[in-house]
C-alpha cells in the first residue's frame, strides 16, 4: 500500500528526495543515507509516493517537479520522466518570504486568509495524503503557551506559513480520519505547546522540531563522548556556511535565531551544566550553493588539568541528507498512524531532529537515541 505524501515547499530538498525515490525504486541507487534502510519495517521506501508540492516562489509554482529538480541537479544529473507528473502548487505564504529578495504570491495574496485554508483543505482532501513533510524556508515564529492562543493566532492569521499549515493538517485530519505532520524546519510545532495540543486532539502524528544531518547530530555526540569520560568542556564553536535558500533566509536575524536556538538546545541537557558556546549558522555565499561548510572546535580539560583540543573542517550537500532521513520520517509516520497514535513521538524526534519534542523532552546524544528509536519499533540490531 503506498504513503500518500505531500510536500511543503519545491526546493532543494524535495527535489533530492523526488528524485532519489525515483532512483531507488529502479535500483540505480543503494539506499545510502537513510538510517533504517537495513531494517525491514512495514513499508519499503518504494512505497513512498508524492502526490502533491506546494510553494509559494513565482519562479516554482505551476512548474513540473522534473523541471525543478533539473534546475537543481544540473544537465550531468539524471532526473526520473516520472517527475513529470507533479505540477507544484501554489501554498499559503503568511511571513514565509518577508525581507526575501523573490517574487512570491500564496493563495493568502489571491483570495482572503480563511478561503485560502479552506482551498488548501479542498486540495488536500483530493489529494488524500498519509504524510505531510513542511521542509518550506526557515521562518520566525512564537511558542503558544495553549490551544485556545494557537487558535486564536491561526485564526487572525499574525502567524508564519508553518502554523497555517498545521492547522489545515488539523483540519484534515478530522476531516479524514489522521495524518502525519513531519516539521524539518525550526519554526516550533513539536515544541509549542499549544499548538500542539490543537494537532494532537485533532489526530495529528507530530514529528519535529528541524532536521538533524550534519554537524548538530555530530556534535551531540561528541558531546557525550565527552561527557561519559568525565572531560570538562571548555568552550564549544560550531558555524556553517552555505549557498542555498535557506541559508539566504537565515541572513534575517529572526530566522537565524530560530536554527540557533535548535543547535544549542542539547549542550546542557547532555553535559549537566553551562557551556559557553557558539553554535549557529554564519555566513550566505551564494558559490557554496547546497554544499555547506562547516567547522568546528571543542576545547576540553582532560586528567591531571591538560586541555586538549578537537578540530573538524567539513563539507556536506544539505539537501540530500534532510531528504535521506525524510524517507525514514515517511515511513514512521504512516506506521504511529498505523498504531492510533497521535500527537508527538519522542523517540522519532530524539534521534531525528536538532530540537526534538514536545517541549522541556531531552536533547540527547544520538547514538542513544538511535537505540531508543528501535525500541519504540520493535527493531532489533
Amino acid at each position: 500500500m503506498p504513503i500518500r505524501v505531500v510536500m511543503l515547499g519545491a526546493g532543494y530538498v524535495t527535489a533530492h528526495l523526488a528524485t532519489g525515490l525515483e532512483r531507488l525504486k529502479k535500483g540505480l541507487i543503494e539506499p545510502y543515507g537513510i538510517p533504517l534502510a537495513k531494517y525491514e519495517l512495514p513499508y519499503s521506501l518504494r512505497d513512498i509516493e508524492i502526490v502533491g508540492v506546494y510553494d509559494v516562489d513565482e519562479s516554482k509554482v505551476g512548474k513540473t517537479l522534473y523541471d525543478i529538480a533539473r534546475e537543481v541537479m544540473g544537465n550531468d544529473y539524471p532526473v526520473p520522466e516520472e517527475l513529470k507528473t507533479i505540477t507544484v502548487r501554489r501554498g499559503i505564504r503568511r511571513k514565509s518570504t518577508e525581507g526575501l529578495n523573490m517574487r512570491a504570491r500564496g493563495l493568502d495574496d489571491l483570495v482572503s486568509y480563511e478561503d485560502s485554508l479552506n482551498t488548501l483543505l479542498n486540495e488536500w482532501l483530493e489529494l488524500r495524503p498519509d504524510v505531510i513533510v513542511n521542509v518550506i524556508t526557515t521562518e520566525y515564529g512564537e511558542e503558544y503557551p495553549d490551544e485556545s492562543v494557537a487558535l486564536e493566532k491561526v485564526l487572525s492569521g499574525d502567524v508564519p506559513a508553518t502554523h497555517s499549515y498545521a492547522y489545515v493538517a488539523s483540519m484534515y485530519s478530522k476531516s479524514r480520519g489522521s495524518v502525519a505532520f513531519v516539521n524539518a524546519i525550526p519554526t516550533p510545532v513539536a515544541n509549542n505547546p499549544g499548538l500542539l495540543k490543537l494537532l494532537e486532539e485533532s489526530g495529528v502524528v507530530v514529528f519535529g522540531d528541524d532536521g538533524a544531518t550534519g554537524a548538530t547530530p555530530l556534535t551531540a555526540d561528541l558531546i557525550e563522548h565527552l561527557a561519559e569520560r568525565n572531560r570538562l568542556i571548555e568552550f564549544i564553536v560550531q558555524f556553517n556556511i552555505g549557498g542555498n535558500t535557506d541559508f539566504y533566509a537565515l541572513t534575517k536575524q529572526d530566522r537565524n535565531y530560530m536554527k540557533e536556538l535548535t543547535k544549542t538546545s542539547m549542550l546542557r541537557d547532555i553535559t549537566g551544566y553551562e557551556v559557553p558556546a557558539f553554535i549557529k549558522p554564519t555566513g550566505y555565499l551564494e558559490p557554496l550553493g547546497d554544499k555547506k561548510y562547516v567547522a568546528m572546535h571543542i576545547e576540553y580539560i582532560s586528567f591531571n588539568g591538560f586541555r586538549d583540543s578537537i578540530y573538524i573542517n567539513a563539507r556536506i550537500n544539505d539537501s540530500p541528507a534532510l531528504a535521506g532521513i525524510l524517507c525514514d520520517l515517511i515511513r514512521l509516520g504512516k506506521i504511529s498512524l498505523d498504531r492510533k497514535w497521535r500527537g508527538t513521538v519522542y523517540e522519532v524526534n530524539a534521534f531525528y531532529m536538532k530540537r526534538p519534542g514536545p517541549r522541556g523532552a531531552p536533547n540527547i546524544a544520538k547514538n542513544k537515541a538511535y537505540e531508543l528509536l528501535l525500541s519504540k519499533f520493535g527493531l532489533a540490531r
